[in-house]
């Protein structure tokens, strides 16, 4: 990727992206995005209008996207101040986990903390188990949750954390529907929002990171949740919203890590540019006097990557406008 950075006052701002409009640099994305994941949805998350879709009602092995679930039935449907304690089943489970210790108790919400922010497979077993007796019964629960409130009848649970069993399955579409129930949860999108936490257990005292890479890394986004196991392929959900836009973003069985966060950010942007988000060609009308009279130092970086896009920044790096490119300038390829 090449960088190309000028720094400006606001007095230069509207000249600059004149130029950048003017000369037809910068055009939308009329075309959707080539997408390699094997299935995708994206859909305004306000509005429901589904805005892209590939292979969306095809069943697919989910991995740790089931955990949205499993994290949400148990913070909607239970006391999370409740403490459970931890199972000898629970401390064998696979995956990856929070290092829980046999008969160790832990409050619920630092149960889901594990589970959603660090993917922690242990902390879904107990969740299970003190909820509902057993793996088992509580994957059936999930299984009725997600059908009655979000719709999505096409999904089916045999466990809270999504390791592999063939009768395990969802399509994109079932969880964008169920993305879309779970941004109605405040609590839970803020614990699905985190990312990094201190973690303190009886067999783990560390910091721990949210696995979404793209929390902090793209503008708007708000959560969800990523997954992998061998016969799933990346899999990934995705919440972002930008100046009242909320959008949700599938993608299931990439081939890579890189490409499926690849595919969603193109799904991203493809998605606030459909949803008419206002962009930097409405800057020298709606807001230049305005920067101008703050006189703040502000950054113009044009990013080219793909489409690429313009972004103008603030001097602490928030980013007030964004336009992409889909025919950069010859000097900048």
């Amino acid at each position: 990727m090449k960088r190309q950075t000028w720094k400006m006052t606001g007095a230069v701002i509207a000249a600059a992206s004149l130029l950048l409009i003017g000369g037809g640099q910068v055009s939308a994305y009329g075309e959707a995005p080539r997408i390699e994941s094997e299935s995708a949805f994206l859909m305004n998350a306000g509005t429901g209008e589904v805005l892209y879709e590939k292979n969306a009602s095809e069943r697919m092995y989910p991995a740790s996207i089931t955990k949205i679930v499993s994290g949400l039935l148990a913070v909607e449907e239970a006391d999370l101040s409740e403490t459970a304690v931890v199972s000898e089943n629970a401390v064998e489970t696979d995956g990856t986990s929070v290092f829980l210790l046999e008969d160790e108790e832990m409050e619920l919400r630092q149960l889901v903390e594990g589970l959603v922010i660090n993917s922690g497979n242990d902390a879904g077993t107990v969740i299970a188990e003190h909820l509902a007796g057993s793996e088992e019964a509580f994957a059936e629960e999930m299984t009725d949750f997600v059908r009655e409130k979000a719709g999505a009848v096409n999904t089916q649970f045999q466990n809270p954390h999504g390791l592999y069993h063939p009768e395990h399955f969802t399509t994109a579409e079932d969880m964008a529907a169920i993305a879309q129930y779970a941004m109605k949860n405040d609590e839970f999108m803020e614990i699905a929002g985190t990312r990094e936490l201190d973690w303190e257990g009886e067999g783990w005292e560390t910091t721990i990171y949210n696995h979404h890479l793209l929390l902090g890394n793209y503008a708007g986004v708000t959560g969800l949740k990523n997954g992998f196991v061998s016969q799933s392929g990346f899999t990934l959900v995705t919440t972002a919203e930008r100046d009242g836009t909320s959008i949700i973003a599938v993608t299931l069985k990439a081939p890579t890590s890189d490409i499926m966060y690849q595919d969603t950010e193109a799904l991203l942007d493809y998605g606030f540019h459909q949803s008419k988000k206002r962009g930097i060609g409405l800057l020298p009308r709606a807001s230049a006097a305005e920067l101008n009279q703050q006189k703040l130092p502000l950054t113009i970086a044009i990013d080219v990557s793909g489409y690429g896009s313009v972004r103008l920044k603030k001097w602490n790096g928030d980013i007030l406008l964004e336009e992409m490119l889909q025919d950069p300038p010859e000097q900048l390829r």
